[in-house]
């Protein structure tokens, strides 16, 4: 009789988060210009920061003194947001 070897075999399923910063245009004018952001900039950087795309716009050099500009970090306090620590 032979030896039954059993395999456990792992299957890993790996989930990509597209940050799309083409969603923070919804935040453009509070961003810039200090004003009270909308419900809809709120949604779309609620969605964004659950997703980590936050720490990805900071080391994007294309993004990074947007998302760190003192306008847009009002804004995302005033979405109730906290900033992430990347």
């Amino acid at each position: 009789m032979g030896k039954w070897a059993e395999a456990t075999v792992m299957v890993v399923l790996v989930v990509t988060v597209a940050c799309d910063p083409g969603k923070l245009s919804a935040c453009a004018v509070p961003i810039f210009f200090g004003i009270a952001p909308s419900k809809s900039c709120c949604s779309n950087l609620r969605a964004q920061a659950k997703d980590g795309c936050f720490c990805q716009y900071v080391r994007d050099p294309m993004y990074a003194s947007y998302i760190n500009s003192t306008n847009a970090r009002k804004t995302i306090a005033a979405c109730g947001i906290a900033f992430p620590s990347c």
